[in-house]
């Protein structure tokens, strides 16, 4: 992603500018109050909220807007433009927003708004802010007598969030055998792992905001077994928990190699395992990456941007073709390759000798450190031990129901409708798991929101190649390019049947944006699909 400066750009919104120069629809980019600002007439309304995307700082100016909501540029966050409230993921944390008068031919920002809920609030109105303090009913009068979410990833924070911004007040209670978590996952790989990000920028929220919501967490503990008769988890402490409804977003494990000296490769999913890997950094020279996914990739950027000598060994003939296809393919290893990685394409690691690494041909890589990145799978034991139906994962329907009653799922487990392809997916995107978690929310309350996101994800190399990806296709008929791959300047389409399918971009934020968004109106013209997994009354 771009860099962009914490500077004060624009005008002074504060001391107001002329009506006549702002269009309908029109971005302006400002400040007021030492705060970056954006100013936007929506007939015939005008809003002002801040200027920078609560997720990752981007520049909302830059993004697009959609009714009275404005879209992030960089990962597709939406916010309120009526009072700043983040509506959709990746960004959890609301804008500040601010009134704005109108006198004379001049607009201007005149104060940042109060949002302040009456304490315990109820019936708040769809894409409400956060809010600042629960009052907790420990026994609800609106929605489930409790809710209890295995995983504290971005399915289950981002769904125990929600719960709280639609005014419900019952206990919510995450349980999470990683005892770091929640973090945001995705940096681990990216700026965390290259020595660019803190540790301290990776918790989604501070400990103080679940205090404050109520939010109970359960570290370090697993959920070992549910029993849906009683309603009731069992963890490994020996406690048991009951529920009103339950939500399973365990998550994946990464696939380990089963190989010769397999014991010293290291593999990355949480903040323990990115910690150990750093540990190992301290002294190395030479790294080995096994798998050219986009989490491999992404590693071996991170270790090149460290000083580290890398080499990346994958049975592919092209990183990514698979998923991007070959024009990007060739991208991709070109521009690794000028940041002095070594491909080993079309080779497997067969066993680790001390420090080296030996391929299926015999070359033998030096190797102070072996990381591998061979994909996950869905952690799938407690479903099962609930007797809920499994297809490549969890079988949820398009209200991210399970075949049991009042029980849901999301995330990387969870195998849905998706009613853009008409195929039934099951995506390990951060973003998916996080926009999932925010409709069950919902459910949960008692709404019958069908998920329909376009699925979307991000991925970073170095400083000059930004991924972006929206849609799903395994297979494709036709790509159409727009621009120039080689420049690092494009939009490539895949075509299914004559009808994109997903597209990718490379350093075209706004394109990709825009993407999503014609995909998004493409379904509006779509009769909603059968519910295909219908569990029992509960």
């Amino acid at each position: 992603m771009a860099e962009h400066s914490d500077e004060l750009t624009g005008p002074d919104l504060s001391q107001g500018i002329e009506i006549s120069s702002v269009s309908p629809g029109q971005l302006v980019a400002g400040h007021a109050f030492g705060e970056p600002v954006v100013l936007v007439h929506v007939e015939p309304n005008w809003f002002a909220v801040g200027g920078k995307c609560t997720h990752y700082g981007a520049p909302l100016a830059e993004g697009i807007l959609v009714g009275e909501t404005i879209r992030c540029p960089w990962h597709h966050a939406c916010f309120e433009l009526r009072n700043g409230a983040a509506s959709r993921a990746p960004a959890l944390n609301d804008l500040p927003s601010y009134t704005v008068l109108l006198e004379n031919n001049i607009v201007r920002v005149t104060g940042k708004r109060d949002h302040s809920w009456p304490r315990g609030a109820d019936n708040r109105p769809r894409g409400s802010r956060a809010p600042e303090k629960v009052l907790l009913d420990e026994n609800p009068v609106v929605g489930p007598s409790s809710v209890l979410i295995v995983g504290a990833g971005a399915a289950g924070i981002a769904c125990a969030e929600m719960l709280r911004r639609e005014a419900y007040r019952g206990p919510i209670t995450l349980v999470d055998a990683d005892p770091d978590a929640p973090y945001d996952r995705p940096n681990l790989s990216k700026d965390y792992l290259a020595g660019n990000a803190p540790e301290e920028w990776l918790p989604l929220h501070p400990k103080s905001f679940f205090d404050e919501q109520g939010i109970r967490i359960l570290s370090g503990v697993e959920a070992k077994r549910v029993d849906t008769a009683s309603k009731s988890l069992h963890l490994s402490d020996g406690s048991v928990h009951s529920y009103g409804v339950l939500l399973i977003a365990t998550g994946a494990s990464p696939i380990r190699l089963p190989i010769d000296g397999g014991e010293r490769i290291q593999y990355l999913r949480t903040l323990a395992d990115c910690r150990a890997i750093i540990g190992k950094i301290e002294g190395a020279r030479t790294a080995v990456v096994i798998g050219a996914s986009f989490i491999g990739l992404e590693v071996a950027a991170s270790l090149v941007t460290r000083g580290l000598e890398v080499h990346v060994v994958a049975p592919e003939t092209l990183p990514l073709e698979r998923v991007l296809g070959s024009q990007l393919g060739e991208l991709i290893r070109a521009v690794h390759e000028q940041h002095g990685v070594r491909f080993h394409l079309g080779r497997t690691v067969q066993s680790i000798d001390g420090n080296a690494a030996i391929l299926d041909d015999g070359t033998r890589l030096n190797a102070d450190i072996v990381i591998a990145g061979v994909g996950v799978r869905p952690n799938l034991d407690l479903a099962a031990s609930a007797g809920i139906l499994l297809d490549n994962g969890i079988a949820v329907n398009e209200f991210l129901e399970t075949s049991v009653a009042s029980v849901f799922a999301a995330g990387d487990v969870a195998r849905w409708p998706d009613a853009y392809s008409d195929a039934r997916l099951r995506v390990e995107h951060w973003v998916v798991a996080e926009r999932q978690g925010q409709v069950i929310a919902r459910n949960m309350l008692g709404h019958r929101d069908r998920f329909d996101d376009i699925p979307f994800f991000w991925s970073a190399h170095y400083d000059n190649l930004s991924i972006r990806y929206s849609g799903h296709v395994e297979h494709w008929d036709e790509t159409r390019i727009d621009g120039d791959v080689t420049k690092l300047d494009c939009a490539v389409s895949f075509i299914v049947g004559g009808k994109v399918r997903a597209t990718a971009t490379i350093n075209r934020d706004r394109q990709s944006l825009q993407a999503e968004i014609e995909m998004e109106r493409d379904l509006l013209l779509k009769p909603p699909p059968p519910v295909t997994v219908q569990p029992p009354a509960a």
